[in-house]
């Protein structure tokens, strides 16, 4: 989807642990410079039937601060279609938010998020030279161009330049990406990602707590990864998923969680999984208005 044209919106409407050898960049990598701009101008891709966008950006704004920009009717595929489109900016993270008028052509509306890059073509190239799949070809809109990628298990992202690049402020803290990648596929995707994002795994835990994905009972492999383009929390499992664990593609960092999920709850938001604590974070899992799921956690330092 084209956050980018988003963006427009806004504008105008006022690696070291046990895997290091697996992901170390290569030379040319290590050579090139990143193509990630900054974490704000990132964006979680959310898409909500048109009945629900109101709803979802009041409740949005209610639970974590922020607006959103005027909603408009546009075409954002290179294929024609129609949605409503919006970005909702708040000190946490940032939704590019869809109500699809038409249905959704593919493989639109796969893709979890998207990454502002400094140049279109390096970008392409460096994906593909690491490991992924264009899916779709780029584009050109107004402002910029799209592209969207498909990483090592399946994971959809979308790429997109801008001609001229916005002026955000740093979010408050960093929002972060969180992929569930099978237990095949998970040193693959992490070697490709942090490659081509020139990030870096920042822990790598072969036996984290299962009850950070409803299953007290079990451990999963989880890593971590810092980059120019934010967080990112792997979760390789073998798919034993108890619901709503798996959908929630985005975790967002508060101050107080209590005080957050309050103010979530009298905004209609439907806590799916209640508080619970591991290795130094307390996290939640909730269902906003038209149902996108995310995980909201505090941190030990934070509380």
């Amino acid at each position: 989807m084209r956050a980018r044209f988003l963006m427009l919106s806004a504008t105008l409407f006022g690696l070291a642990g046990p895997m290091a050898a697996v992901v170390a960049p290569t030379v040319a990598f290590a050579q090139s410079a990143a193509v990630a701009v900054a974490p704000q101008y990132d964006t979680t891709h959310v898409y909500v039937a048109p009945a629900d966008v109101d709803r979802f950006v009041q409740s949005f704004t209610a639970t974590f601060g922020g607006q959103s920009t005027p909603q408009v009717v546009v075409n954002v595929l290179p294929v024609p279609s129609s949605t409503t489109s919006q970005l909702i900016q708040t000190p946490v993270g940032t939704v590019s938010l869809f109500g699809f008028k038409t249905p959704i052509p593919r493989p639109f509306g796969d893709e979890r998020n998207g990454y502002l890059v400094k140049d279109m073509d390096v970008a392409i190239k460096e994906a593909r030279q690491a490991g992924a799949d264009v899916i779709v070809s780029d584009f050109p809109d107004p402002i910029g161009r799209d592209a969207v990628v498909q990483w090592p298990g399946g994971v959809n992202m979308q790429l997109y330049w801008h001609t001229k690049v916005p002026n955000y402020a740093p979010f408050q803290t960093i929002p972060e990406n969180r992929v569930y990648v099978s237990n095949d596929r998970a040193a693959a995707f992490v070697k490709a990602f942090v490659a081509f994002s020139h990030g870096k795994v920042v822990s790598d835990e072969q036996k984290a707590p299962g009850i950070e994905i409803g299953r007290a009972d079990a451990t999963f492999h989880r890593i971590r990864i810092e980059s120019p383009f934010g967080k990112m929390v792997v979760l390789a499992t073998d798919g034993h998923l108890p619901y709503p664990f798996g959908h929630d593609n985005t975790g967002y960092e508060v101050a107080n969680l209590q005080d957050t999920l309050s103010k979530a709850k009298a905004a209609g938001v439907n806590v799916l999984v209640e508080p619970f604590t591991s290795e130094g974070r307390t996290a939640a899992v909730v269902e906003f208005p038209g149902g996108y799921v995310a995980e909201i956690h505090q941190t030990a330092a934070a509380g």
